[in-house]
């Protein structure tokens, strides 16, 4: 039976930066497919206890940063620890995002991947219409056909995020695969590890 990973995010998070590439190449390698949920955490942490980056103590915020280099320097991804364009709004680029996972799930996961390079490598902005176009442009994409009906897009997100906190995501990176969520890029060893379970079983 074909392994389904669901993968939640938001397209301005680090933590789905450093462990996006990573889970593609994890799912790659157990023959499983993924399905992509960006997901709106305005939406998510008042639910669920969580505090945005800007309301957060200051010691959380050194921890963050702390953790950030170390992570950086143990999985060798380059990172930018504090890009020039963050943080921005990512609900156009989860509109453009969303709108290609109708049309093909693997090109969503590829666009998506392409965003957060965008913010935490190449220090563009991915809140803005025009650097988003010209993202879509560099993978073969029609920006302009994936930025229609974003009113439509956004209701989906919304959906979305209501469901995910039902099935208990509250941080970006979640995963969730069979009746387990992981969450945290931190948590991919522990992923594959039950992906190589139902791949023995």
């Amino acid at each position: 039976m074909q392994k389904s990973i669901d993968y939640y995010l938001s397209l301005i998070s680090p933590w789905s930066y450093l462990g996006h590439e990573r889970l593609v190449r994890m799912a790659k390698q157990h023959n499983a497919t993924i399905t992509i949920w960006p997901v709106d955490f305005s939406v998510i942490f008042p639910s669920t206890g969580g505090i945005p980056l800007p309301k957060r103590s200051d010691q959380r915020k050194a921890y963050r940063m702390q953790e950030l280099r170390r992570w950086r320097d143990y999985t060798q991804i380059d990172l930018n620890l504090e890009p020039l364009h963050f943080p921005v709004s990512d609900k156009l680029a989860a509109t453009m995002v969303v709108n290609l996972r109708k049309q093909d799930a693997q090109k969503a996961i590829q666009l998506a991947g392409a965003c957060l390079r965008a913010c935490w490598l190449e220090e563009r902005d991915i809140s803005d219409e025009n650097t988003l176009l010209a993202i879509a442009a560099e993978n073969d994409l029609d920006g302009n056909d994936l930025l229609t009906d974003s009113a439509g897009a956004i209701e989906t997100i919304a959906q979305d995020s209501t469901k995910a906190v039902e099935l208990g995501v509250f941080g970006a990176p979640s995963y969730r695969f069979e009746d387990q969520l992981f969450w945290g890029q931190d948590r991919l060893d522990f992923l594959e590890k039950e992906l190589e379970k139902s791949q023995a079983s």
